[in-house]
């Protein structure tokens, strides 16, 4: 069974990669599943997204006579993965505590 990434969260992962070093679209497609089931042709448009969000730039490389298109993160960006941040830490306190029963609040029991 699979569960689901949002769109938000796809975003803070690849924004987090990112915020790490430059990559390219395929080595940052074989990074991300290495932890998650992505495809390049979920991956791109990802990154358009975020490229049209002004969240990352872009630049070439030639690499073996050919150019390699390099994404980086923005200082947009930046601001954009620290509310992810922020936002995946509430939302996994909220399903720690319904499905390990870490709260003992009036609905939990």
């Amino acid at each position: 069974m699979k569960i689901k990434i949002s769109a938000d969260l796809l975003d803070g992962l690849v924004l987090a990669l990112l915020e790490r070093k430059d990559y390219y679209g395929y080595a940052l497609t074989q990074d991300m599943q290495a932890v998650i089931e992505i495809s390049e042709s979920t991956m791109y448009p990802i990154l358009r997204r975020l490229q049209k969000n002004n969240y990352l730039t872009t630049y070439d490389q030639p690499f073996q006579g050919r150019n390699r298109r390099y994404y980086r993160i923005a200082p947009a960006g930046t601001q954009h993965l620290e509310q992810i941040r922020k936002m995946w830490v509430n939302y996994k306190v909220s399903l720690d505590n319904i499905l390990l029963g870490e709260a003992k609040g009036k609905h939990y029991g």
